[in-house]
């Protein structure tokens, strides 16, 4: 039987190290898929293990961290794919040195290329607002951006099935042809 002084202990910043790691790795785990709190809580649901997503806030960022229960490790597991040794491990224990810096130099280039999006977004969104004004213009702007994007990619642009869809879309026919011979 836990006693309430170590069971207060237990939820505050006494706990044992695994309950720490669990949280680390929920969240570690959870914002590798790119889900959200709430998306985590529909999918430990969905696998017979429902906890809500203010509880896996608390469980991921709560001061102090909100405890997880047997069935809400399981839970996580279940959904993580992950076995309970890996759950209560340390995240950064599972990977080698080598994987980890690989894994941070990808995620600091996906950062870059996130930022970089929105900067095209812009800039795209700024050329469709000159070829609304300008409707004259259009094919011209068209062919110039077709163009400049081919010679920068030595012909590979019309390939590129990664292209974003909103850019396809502007281009429309264009992002289908192949490179004109001079």
């Amino acid at each position: 039987m836990v006693s309430s002084d170590e069971g207060a202990a237990r939820a505050g910043p006494d706990r044992p190290l695994p309950e720490d790691y669990v949280a680390e790795r929920v969240k570690l785990e959870r914002e590798a898929r790119g889900w959200s709190t709430v998306a985590l809580a529909e999918r430990m649901a969905e696998a017979g293990h429902p906890v809500n997503q203010a509880a896996i806030w608390r469980i991921e960022s709560g001061k102090p961290r909100r405890r997880v229960n047997l069935d809400e490790a399981l839970g996580f597991c279940k959904v993580f794919d992950l076995d309970l040794d890996e759950l209560t491990t340390p995240p950064g224990q599972l990977a080698n040195p080598l994987v980890r810096r690989l894994v941070g130099e990808y995620v600091s280039r996906w950062k870059e290329w996130r930022a970089l999006g929105k900067d095209m977004r812009r800039i795209q969104d700024e050329l469709k607002a000159y070829t609304d004004a300008n409707p004259n213009q259009e094919d011209m702007v068209k062919a110039l951006l077709t163009h400049e994007l081919t010679v920068a990619s030595n012909g590979e642009f019309h390939h590129h099935l990664g292209a974003p869809s909103r850019l396809r879309s502007f281009l429309g026919d264009r992002m289908d042809a192949p490179p004109e011979q001079s």
